[in-house]
């Protein structure tokens, strides 16, 4: 662990460095794939030795099947191999060397790594074999026209940046960003004509990191001093269930899973921070103008603690893995979905049973969430005070059912899982239950995005925003696609 953040504070200081001294005005994209690629791999081999070998060998491998496949089978080859791969390793970690410790070890990459793979593998699927009027607008704006060099390859799975906490990022955005253009504004005339010139902007991420290190701080600084004080596994002490009164257990279950949470918002806001140091992450900016570099952000701390709702939190905690579960799973699933994506979701985090049993129980307060929000919520949205009211209870509701259904991913084993399961009686997974049987579950549309108020650079300069966007990976690409395609990602 010590190991890990010292890499991490490395690879910081490394992507300021790379952002001042390699940045694409002055290098070549050929030299900053080579130095990041490098850069990532000594971090991985001084972090976890020679297991660091398996970064290399899984991405190889998955580079060979791509290339001897082909484009019309190769994301399902992909797909297993490196899921599969991934459970091996997982498997050998746990049940040979050292089950149920919580160290820093060389599966972490290894499942960031995998959803690179299996991401770039549909993405090339969808842009060389599928037809355009198949996809999805996601699927088309992501989709990838040309099978990458070896180099991109491993730049984009091993690159200093993120070989060791991520975040997840499409392979397009990574590939615009080493090639510089991340930036690139297409510019408009007045009378509607494209016109061929590109502004070049390169706005500072400076204020950007320098908050999220201070999110890191504080997050640490929580972790090594509440954190432990409020141990999860006393919520199946035996004498604290025998003594402590209901009100108080389930206070305790709430404070303890809350405080168990700051680690992951410390290891994945310094992973964001190191990409926005190297110029990595530039989103758009908003109607005031201010510069938002969350493209790539794993988290958003305040919708997470005050989230009303199981999706809300969901969708704001983790969520490139999220995005990638939805774009390799959910939208391509021909029969339950959410089911399938729960069981991908657990299958990719490890094979301790906790995580099964949080998996599963997510898949039932997941459908009686939704089931609650589609026939009730409408009564209560007319008043302001009575939507206050709801929304209240629906947070309390939805903090005591989060933590309800991660205890078992923290204690990892069935016997204290089903010991504090059985101690509350099982009363959610009822309740869940019998929801589903009161309320009808309307089916809801794959693929719906939630828009949102960021709005890109150039609307403030053309009233025509769809002929306006980011330049995006490919040349092949055409440059009419590419603008809606960017304008539309920017929105999600």
């Amino acid at each position: 662990q010590v190991n890990f953040v010292v890499c991490q504070l490395f690879a910081l200081l490394a992507a300021v460095w790379f952002r001042t001294y390699l940045h694409s005005s002055k290098t070549s994209p050929f030299i900053r794939h080579v130095v990041a690629t490098l850069l990532g791999l000594y971090l991985a081999l001084f972090c976890f030795g020679w297991y660091a070998l398996h970064f290399v060998i899984q991405s190889g491998i998955s580079y060979y099947i791509m290339i001897i496949i082909g484009v019309e089978n190769m994301h399902k080859y992909c797909f297993v191999f490196a899921l599969g791969y991934l459970t091996v390793c997982q498997i050998t970690r746990v049940y040979i060397f050292d089950y149920g410790q919580y160290s820093a070890d060389f599966s972490g990459p290894m499942m960031i790594i995998t959803q690179k793979i299996t991401s770039l593998a549909f993405e090339i699927h969808d842009g060389m074999f599928r037809k355009n009027e198949d996809l999805t607008p996601s699927q088309r704006c992501l989709a990838v026209r040309r099978m990458p060099s070896l180099l991109e390859y491993l730049s984009y799975n091993c690159n200093f940046m993120g070989i060791l906490a991520g975040p997840l990022c499409s392979y397009k955005d990574y590939i615009t960003f080493i090639e510089g253009r991340s930036y690139q504004l297409r510019q408009s005339e007045a009378n509607g004509k494209d016109d061929t010139k590109y502004e070049q902007t390169d706005p500072s991420p400076n204020i950007a990191v320098a908050q999220k290190l201070l999110v890191c701080g504080l997050s640490l600084l929580f972790h090594m001093t509440i954190t432990k004080t409020l141990p999860v596994e006393y919520n199946i002490d035996d004498n604290f269930r025998a003594t402590a009164s209901w009100p108080i257990r389930v206070f305790y279950l709430y404070v303890s899973l809350m405080a168990a949470r700051p680690k992951y918002y410390f290891a994945w806001t310094l992973a964001d921070a190191i990409n926005n140091a190297a110029g990595f992450g530039f989103r758009g900016y908003d109607k005031n103008g201010a510069a938002h570099w969350d493209l790539i952000s794993n988290l958003r701390i305040k919708q997470i603690e005050f989230s009303t709702s199981f999706k809300m939190f969901l969708d704001n905690w983790n969520i490139q893995t999220a995005l990638w579960l939805k774009r390799v799973c959910y939208e391509r699933a021909t029969f339950s979905p959410t089911i399938q994506t729960f069981i991908l979701s657990a299958i990719w985090h490890g094979v301790y049973p906790g995580y099964y049993l949080t998996f599963l129980t997510g898949v039932l307060m997941t459908l009686a969430a939704r089931a609650i929000r589609n026939n009730i919520r409408h009564y209560f949205v007319e008043s302001p005070t009575v939507k206050l009211c709801y929304d209240v209870i629906t947070w309390v509701a939805t903090q005591v059912a989060i933590s309800y259904t991660v205890v078992p991913f923290v204690l990892l084993s069935v016997k204290p899982s089903f010991t504090f399961y059985s101690s509350c009686y099982f009363c959610l997974h009822i309740a869940s239950i019998l929801v589903l049987l009161v309320f009808p579950l309307k089916r809801t549309q794959k693929g719906s995005t939630k828009q949102q108020s960021i709005q890109p650079v150039w609307s403030r300069k053309s009233e025509n925003l769809q002929k306006n966007s980011y330049s995006t990976t490919n040349n092949s690409f055409s440059q009419k696609e590419e603008i809606t395609c960017r304008y539309q990602a920017l929105k999600q």
